[in-house]
């Protein structure tokens, strides 16, 4: 397999060693360097890697196209663990690629160890079109915008963030007012946490109908396996369905089952099985 392009940095390779670290695929308009074959096989032939980058290129390409949903790909941190078998060296690397600010990761709402994995580039873009929709509305303090990618994306590299340390990078900007809080909130950059009000996390702008159809797909699945007499189904029979309840893909929600355990795959003669799991 061709290996993908890179930079003058570098990251810690899940086969050993170091390799140099591809550029976020927004950087280019050119496809990731892999084969056709590999964008439009069955999820069989391209369920486990070892490399983290080249799965998360892989998952980013097969991001499925929503409609009504204007979202850039991410990628599931658990669909990441269920394509690289070292979870430990999948840690590590991400977090060699988030202090590379390559990509970003976001707890989410659905569930108590859910994260997305989103490259950088398309974060921004992200970004871009929920402040477009904030500045278009004719508000005051739509400069905190500037202020938070230039100031607290860039030097902000965790999941979380608290109101001081927040203020004081937004401070790096101009006078830093609640007001300006809230326009971030608004346009869907940051969330408060219940736990504790003083906390925020950081979030994806307008991920949340993409986020309900994650839960519902999740249930549709296992409901559809444990429907089954011996709760399982060949995975090439499993991929051809059409969900009713979720605007992503099975193959999207067959990679999040397996990398948080609710599902598990086992090689037969007639392929491969995809099997409720009993633990």
């Amino acid at each position: 397999m061709d290996e993908p392009s890179s930079s003058s940095s570098s990251y810690p390779s899940s086969s050993g060693g170091k390799k140099k670290r591809p550029r976020s695929p927004g950087h280019s308009d050119e496809r990731p360097v892999h084969t056709t074959q590999i964008y439009t096989s069955s999820l069989e032939d391209t369920l486990t890697f070892s490399d983290t980058m080249i799965a998360l290129q892989l998952m980013r390409s097969q991001f499925p196209k929503l409609e009504k949903v204007v979202t850039e790909p991410f990628i599931l941190q658990s669909q990441l663990y269920s394509s690289v078998k070292d979870r430990t060296q999948v840690d590590r690397d991400l977090e060699s690629l988030k202090k590379d600010k390559v990509l970003r990761v976001f707890k989410l709402n659905t569930g108590q160890d859910d994260h997305a994995i989103m490259f950088m580039d398309d974060y921004l873009k992200q970004m871009a079109l929920a402040v477009k929709r904030s500045r278009g509305k004719d508000q005051d303090g739509t400069e905190v915008f500037e202020w938070f990618e230039r100031y607290v994306i860039r030097l902000k590299l965790e999941v979380s963030i608290d109101q001081r340390e927040l203020c004081s990078l937004l401070s790096l900007g101009g006078d830093v007012t609640d007001k300006h809080i809230t326009l971030l909130m608004n346009a869907g950059l940051l969330t408060r946490q219940l736990i504790d009000p003083n906390m925020y996390w950081f979030s994806i702008p307008s991920i949340g109908p993409v986020l309900k159809g994650l839960t519902q797909g999740r249930k549709e699945i296992l409901s559809l396996l444990n429907r089954k007499k011996y709760k399982e189904m060949l995975l090439s029979s499993l991929e051809k369905t059409r969900l009713r309840f979720s605007p992503l893909d099975v193959r999207f929600h067959i990679r999040d089952l397996i990398g948080s355990g609710h599902i598990k795959t086992v090689q037969t003669p007639t392929g491969l099985l995809v099997r409720i799991s009993k633990d």
